[in-house]
């Protein structure tokens, strides 16, 4: 917690009564009086794709779709504080590429002016949308891909008209009975071989078996961070949360959903009323650092079809709602963005490997050591044709004295935890998935051990001392932010 002279005692207690219901204050020093009141706005636009669109991944066959659960949206969020002008955005969509994030960009740079290095742009991750990364070339898709770019640029652009002077707040709270770590720490020789025929692994995880297993191979973040927005008259205006739980999942044939995430973001938008003399609040729920972690845990319960991600979005916006009233808003908190672009090698596949890929898919039926061989050979293939290296994009964002973080990749949790435990600001998490896609970001040590997230493919491409670097440069970039004159 940081501290002003000019707040004096009483300030002081409040903030410390605030931190014991896990909220801290939004602050901002003497001198960011002079740079006059917060601005917000919130929008969304709804991002459905029609039928026929794919939702198949590399290894997720679930596509195209043939019907529609409920709707896809893209929420935009613009803050501006007559110094600087940010956005961010986050979209009811498994994974999408940095070509569609960069044409919404550019849209909004044309139409707005923001510059494209301000803009905050992510997916939440949902299994039951659209992987908007090339996967399938049909002209369907491609559409979708041109679709969703556009309608990504125009909830930032209506974001942008509905500005207007509010005030902001940081509170959290721990969730721990909704989420587990999904990889788990194995005795030597007790796991199966991987799919390219390869047997010592210590991990067993998606896919994975084994006959011994210790503990989970990983930590869990339990935290859901909560960044509140409202009008200069207390209404409110939107919630950004956050939580590092993989997605619900629970869905029903090649039905499209927005999962836990758009069921989180409605339910608050049932309880939570602008006003007529407001447009109307927006929620949004966006994916921490979980790249190891599962799916939102059920407490051993069995439900129907789409129940349990309606009914857990339910549970979090309660008690979001909850740390939300207890929230000390301010008007005088500043921004802060830097962006920062990174290369790192890729790890293609040598000429062995590429030769084993092709002799698998020429005897398809096998017999092969897992029964995800045939499509790992595939991914070989794909991998050949890569770049050499690759570059992605990561940014940090201050709003008074909270960080948030933009990252690519899905993140273990021991990544999003050491960047907080690090962090020079008082509250900060992270957002994966953010301005691009590059597979999962297992830290070194967790490639030692092996398992599905280390496999090489599409979905697990970066180098493998990748993690150690984006952390660092994540954390670089905080402090960049945080001294920035205020």
């Amino acid at each position: 917690m940081k501290f002003h002279a000019k707040t004096g005692f009483r300030s002081c207690v409040i903030s410390w009564l605030l931190v014991a219901f896990g909220c801290i204050l939004v602050s901002a020093p003497a001198q960011a009086e002079s740079a006059g009141r917060l601005q917000a706005g919130a929008a969304k636009v709804d991002i459905t794709p029609e039928l026929g669109v794919s939702l198949a991944g590399p290894i997720s066959k679930n596509g195209p779709v043939t019907g529609v659960h409920d709707r896809l949206y893209a929420r935009a969020i613009v803050l501006d504080d007559g110094s600087t002008r940010l956005a961010m955005v986050v979209s009811d969509a498994c994974i999408i590429g940095p070509d569609v994030y960069d044409a919404a960009k550019a849209i909004v740079h044309k139409e707005t002016g923001l510059a494209m290095d301000r803009m905050l742009m992510s997916a939440t991750h949902t299994h039951a949308a659209p992987r908007t990364i090339h996967i399938s070339t049909e002209p369907i898709d491609d559409r979708y891909h041109e679709f969703l770019a556009r309608q990504i640029a125009a909830a930032v652009i209506q974001a942008e008209k509905n500005v207007a002077p509010a005030e902001v707040g940081y509170g959290s709270f721990d969730k721990p009975e909704f989420i587990r770590c999904r990889r788990f720490l194995c005795e030597a020789g007790s796991v199966g071989a991987n799919p390219f025929g390869q047997l010592g692994e210590r991990c067993k995880s998606v896919a994975g078996q084994s006959s011994a297993v210790i503990k989970p191979a990983g930590p869990i973040d339990p935290q859901v961070s909560i960044l509140s927005l409202r009008y200069a008259d207390g209404k409110p205006l939107a919630v950004l949360a956050n939580f590092s739980v993989h997605y619900c999942g629970g869905y029903q044939g090649a039905l499209a959903s927005a999962d836990y995430f758009g069921h989180f973001a409605e339910a608050l938008e049932a309880k939570l009323d602008a006003g007529p003399e407001h447009p109307p609040f927006i929620g949004i729920m966006s994916n921490g650092t979980s790249g190891n972690a599962g799916a939102v845990e059920r407490g051993g319960q069995k439900y129907a079809a789409f129940k349990w991600m309606k009914k857990s979005g339910q549970i979090l916006a309660d008690e979001s709602l909850r740390v939300v009233d207890q929230i000390q808003h301010r008007s005088d908190a500043t921004l802060a963005i830097q962006q920062a672009e990174l290369e790192f090698a890729v790890r293609r596949p040598d000429e062995e490997r590429v030769a084993w890929a092709k002799a698998v898919l020429a005897n398809p039926k096998g017999p092969h050591p897992h029964r995800w061989t045939r499509v790992y050979a595939q991914e070989a293939l794909h991998l050949s044709k890569y770049p050499e290296t690759t570059t992605l994009k990561l940014q940090a964002i201050r709003i008074g004295d909270v960080g948030i973080v933009g990252l690519p990749c899905e993140v273990f949790a021991e990544t999003g935890l050491a960047i907080k435990k690090q962090s020079p600001l008082a509250a900060t998490f992270s957002i994966e998935l953010a301005n691009g896609y590059n597979g999962y970001l297992p830290p070194p040590e967790q490639h030692e051990i092996g398992g599905y997230e280390t496999w090489p493919a599409r979905s697990s491409h970066l180098e493998v001392q990748a993690e150690p670097k984006i952390r660092a440069e994540a954390l670089r970039l905080l402090r960049e932010v945080q001294d920035v004159p205020r």
